[in-house]
């Protein structure tokens, strides 16, 4: 390997969302970054990424916000899942995807891929090498060194970075360099994805976010009005069809009106997930660290490793995050993957299920009861604290306040209808609602130990009527990190703890 060329903080390698989504966050807190990517064109895929309404919340912080006005469908748009046996059919159920106040948006892929790139070019902390493809690593003591190959010039680079992150999706070079496996679940189903445009007046209209589930196809609206992706489930030993129209009618039961087949993708279901997402100072997010079928179907959890890595590897860059903050990045978001797999793995034989009972002639009154059993069961899940057992939240038993620790911040609104997040700082934030400002001292206190935390005392009544603790420390990535009714008696062991310099031994306060 070459002696390096090119020095950096942070190596990113993938200009994918997750990849893209990264950088931005590092320059949110003024670390600048490299991002290569191997692509010298624009994206073509015709795919969606659906994203909830907590996702998009996270894009406006980022300079994002046109994004989320665009596709921004709000909850009153809620994601509705339509069952029926044949595409001839009435619904035999309909019903909702989505938990409550976290409503879908579908974003085209290629758009969402174009818009963070158009980003990355514009921001003067973020230097995008596009035709720079990643192709070795050697780990160091002090960093990493990556081997890369720019395609314009023919040249082989040498780049020295103090961190670096694979984001290069489901074949991720990086992983395979780090000799990472992945973890799969159950035996692969193989699946084709047709995506196509129609106006047949059978298929649900008006743009609005929609599944389709017809027999053991699942069919997903685009939110452009006429584009839909099918996902049809083949036997392992059956070609794909040269005739995506035929297919698509043979699978639907009916003679669909199919003017334009946009592409055809072929693809399994093995869910998997990383065994690890972190060797020394290499990290993996998105889809490098799991692989999620059909693509796109929960880019929240990719973004959410990008957000989260950004904001823990910027607080170590920056000097006040200690070791702990970047052991919990594989401590929190691992077995969030894990559990987005499982969920998404119920959806999945939901389906087949529905499919194999509508094949063998079920009433729809069966069908209906069966589905109305499974459907209020994932709805159950609702959206739990994902850092329930995090080493950096101070736990004190409060899973049954609005506000706990490892939750979301609730998403409530000041009495004038501003989001109270927005007024959320850069760093840390510590939510004040005592009423005499008790949060000032400790704020300062953080302050003379160089941890940055934002004071927001707020007397609103609307803001009070939804958020029971008075006082709450809220992470830039919107997880409570620590709550209390009122100043505790060891702040310094607070702040030791959620900043990650309390050693892990001493991590267990539950």
């Amino acid at each position: 390997m070459t002696t390096p060329t090119v020095r950096t903080q942070v190596l990113v390698v993938g200009a994918g969302p997750t990849g893209a989504v990264l950088a931005l966050e590092l320059a949110h807190h003024n670390v600048p970054c490299l991002v290569v990517e191997r692509a010298v064109a624009p994206p073509r895929h015709p795919g969606v990424d659906r994203l909830t309404g907590i996702a998009m919340d996270l894009l406006p912080r980022l300079g994002l916000g046109v994004l989320a006005r665009e596709y921004g469908t709000g909850a009153a748009r809620p994601e509705d899942v339509e069952w029926r046996t044949r595409l001839d059919d009435e619904p035999v159920l309909v019903s909702p995807r989505t938990a409550a106040g976290a409503a879908d948006h579908r974003i085209p892929a290629a758009e969402l891929t174009r818009r963070l790139r158009d980003e990355l070019r514009r921001h003067p902390l973020v230097e995008l090498r596009e035709g720079w493809t990643f192709t070795g690593l050697r780990v160091e003591p002090d960093g990493a060194v990556a081997t890369v190959l720019d395609v314009h010039a023919g040249a082989r680079h040498a780049v020295a970075a103090r961190h670096l992150v694979g984001c290069d999706g489901a074949q991720s070079t990086v992983r395979h360099c780090l000799e990472v496996p992945m973890d799969s679940l159950g035996s692969p189903a193989q699946h084709c994805s047709v995506f196509f445009r129609s106006t047949d007046p059978r298929l649900p209209a008006g743009g609005r976010p929609v599944v389709l589930v017809v027999g053991g196809t699942s069919s997903v609206s685009r939110g452009d009005g006429d584009s839909w992706v099918a996902h049809l489930p083949i036997s392992a030993d059956e070609p794909v069809t040269t005739d995506p129209v035929a297919m698509l009618r043979a699978r639907l039961g009916g003679g669909l009106d199919v003017p334009e087949i946009l592409s055809v993708a072929q693809w399994d279901d093995a869910l998997g997930v990383a065994a690890a997402y972190r060797r020394g100072p290499v990290f993996l997010a998105g889809e490098a660290a799991h692989r999620f079928h059909p693509a796109g179907e929960l880019a929240d959890t990719s973004l959410a490793d990008a957000v989260d890595l950004g904001w823990k590897l910027a607080a170590e860059i920056n000097g006040w995050g200690g070791p702990g903050l970047l052991d919990s990045y594989e401590s929190e978001r691992r077995p969030s993957a894990l559990l987005d797999r499982e969920l998404l793995a119920r959806a999945l034989e939901t389906r087949r299920r529905f499919g194999r009972l509508s094949a063998a002639g079920a009433a729809p009154e069966l069908l209906a009861a069966v589905l109305a059993q499974e459907t209020h069961q994932a709805d159950a899940t609702g959206l739990p604290a994902r850092h329930a057992n995090s080493a950096v939240v101070w736990h004190d038993g409060s899973a049954k306040s609005a506000v706990r620790p490892g939750g979301r911040a609730p998403d409530v609104r000041l009495d004038g209808g501003e989001a109270l997040a927005d007024r959320f700082g850069p760093e840390l934030t510590l939510v004040d609602l005592t009423g005499e400002s008790a949060g000032l001292a400790l704020v300062a206190a953080a302050s003379g130990r160089g941890i940055p935390i934002t004071h927001l005392p707020v007397a609103d009544a609307a803001v009070r009527a939804g958020w029971d603790r008075p006082l709450a420390l809220v992470r830039p990535d919107r997880h409570v990190a620590w709550c209390a009714d009122a100043a505790p008696a060891d702040w310094d062991a607070v702040l030791d703890l959620v900043s990650g310099h309390r050693p892990r031994q001493d991590h267990a306060n539950t």
